[in-house]
């Protein structure tokens, strides 16, 4: 005999199942996704044969298909389409999350707006966390008016579908998924089965009319996109916006991208009329040049995807920690963790007494700089301020510093000198066999240990003096 239907618990997000409802999803880490589900057992529950169909559309040869309906379109602002790999693609949907004020909802105004003002059609603006009078100030504010940039402020999937079908868009703006619901699936507002029902169905209209489609997502407390982690696989695109409340930066970096390269990142400035896109943000990340040189200052290049940013490093140390306290280390914008590294290579191997001591290292205009490469900075910087005698205005440092105190490469320094040669530097300290391919305008040294790289900065700064 058949037997009868049991009830198991399955995760929205990657599919595991268990007999018991849990909290956690013991796969895949998520809170929240498991959902009750029928699974049968027995000679009831062996698959069935699908029923076949004869297709609408026939398949044709590759080569018969045309690429002119899926040609990026130019949204007119050009760090956005950097990200986007050329611009929105006709079906395409890109999913844009970030952290609450960081300027989602105004970059996406000016986008409709440039979208609509270069005749690309209509642009369909959907929001459900601000009314339409809200909307209409930001508008204001940044100059984003225009006939063609349509308005709408719900919170049902259905009557947004309804407002596509009678504005005809050729773009869609979602503000937010998490706030519109649906009738057809149980579950509160911004819920995994709320989020990809609604979802699931604007990207279904989206393919099926050739409307591009730009949702607006939530992110949790740890930074990840709010919802089932299915959602990042059925858009086309994902791009986070980040910033920090206390400065003006902001990066727009691709994470996926199924119609151009996923590591690419758009810089943006914070204004009162707006997000203004910088195509040559440099000038943010290196301070003023003072009358006198200041010592503890360094410049690295450091790789924001595929493109090679100019940093500087600004290191001071302070006096020796008394009574046998552990000296204080403060970071802004570098790895902590990195940095008490550095001071250990630097005290052992580059014999640069620094560990009993305090010491603060922060880069110029909020810039977070994580990677390896910046290591050497780091160490220069903090020897700099150590010894009194500033690093050399004219050089860039770019390596990792090992434990052993040697200097390891790393990736992409032609591309990172070229950068820095455009800005003006004309010396560059680089690890072993990375001095290939350097600009002929430029001096680069190869240094294979930290001692060498701090006598040859010294050496710099003394031959300058």
């Amino acid at each position: 005999m058949a037997k009868s239907p049991k009830t198991v618990y399955a995760c929205s997000g990657c599919g595991h199942s268990v007999p018991k409802w849990v909290g956690k999803c013991p796969d895949c880490g998520e809170w929240g996704t498991m959902e009750a589900a029928v699974a049968m057992s027995g000679p009831a529950a062996a698959p069935r044969r699908a029923a076949t169909a004869r297709p609408a559309i026939p398949a044709q040869s590759i080569a018969q298909v045309s690429a002119k309906q899926a040609q990026a379109k130019s949204t007119g602002v050009d760090e956005f389409d950097r990200v986007l790999g050329g611009g929105l693609v006709p079906g395409g949907v890109v999913l844009i999350a970030g952290e609450p004020g960081v300027g989602k909802s105004t970059l996406l105004l000016d986008v409709a707006h440039r979208y609509a003002a270069a005749g690309h059609g209509r642009t369909l603006v959907a929001t459900g966390e601000e009314s339409a009078a809200q909307v209409r100030l930001r508008a204001d504010r940044i100059g984003a008016l225009h006939p063609d940039l349509m308005l709408a402020a719900e919170t049902d999937l259905a009557s947004v579908l309804g407002h596509i079908d009678d504005v005809k868009p050729g773009l869609l703006i979602l503000d937010s998924v998490q706030t519109v619901t649906t009738s057809d699936v149980d579950g509160v507002p911004g819920g995994v089965t709320q989020v990809r029902a609604v979802a699931a169905g604007l990207i279904s209209v989206a393919k099926e009319r050739g409307i591009t489609t730009i949702l607006v997502g939530h992110v949790t407390k740890d930074g990840n996109i709010a919802g089932p982690r299915v959602l990042e696989h059925l858009v086309d695109t994902v791009v986070h916006f980040e910033g920090d409340r206390h400065s003006t930066l902001r990066l727009l970096r691709g994470v996926k991208n199924r119609f151009g390269p996923a590591d690419e990142v758009g810089c943006f400035d914070m204004t009162e009329d707006g997000i203004v896109g910088l195509t040559d943000p440099a000038g943010l990340f290196l301070a003023e040049s003072p009358d006198e040189p200041v010592p503890g200052t360094c410049v690295t290049v450091t790789m924001e995807g595929r493109r090679a940013m100019l940093v500087e490093v600004q290191a001071l140390v302070g006096g020796s920690a008394k009574d046998g306290t552990i000296p204080r280390r403060t970071v802004s914008g570098l790895d902590y963790a990195r940095l008490n590294m550095a001071l250990a290579v630097l005290h052992q191997r580059g014999h640069v007494k620094c560990l009993d001591r305090e010491v603060y290292a922060a880069t110029v205009g909020g810039m977070k700089v994580m990677e390896p490469a910046a290591d050497m900075a780091i160490i220069l910087a903090v020897a700099s301020s150590v010894s009194g005698a500033p690093v050399s205005a004219d050089i860039v440092a770019i390596g990792e510093a090992g434990l052993t105190g040697a200097i390891r490469r790393v990736t992409g320094v032609p591309r990172r000198l070229a950068e820095a040669a455009r800005l003006g530097f004309r010396h560059a300290l680089v690890p072993p066999g990375c001095a290939e391919g350097a600009p002929k305008n430029m001096t680069v040294t190869e240094v294979s240990t930290i001692a060498e790289a701090t006598r040859i900065a010294a050496q710099r700064w003394a031959a300058r003096a």
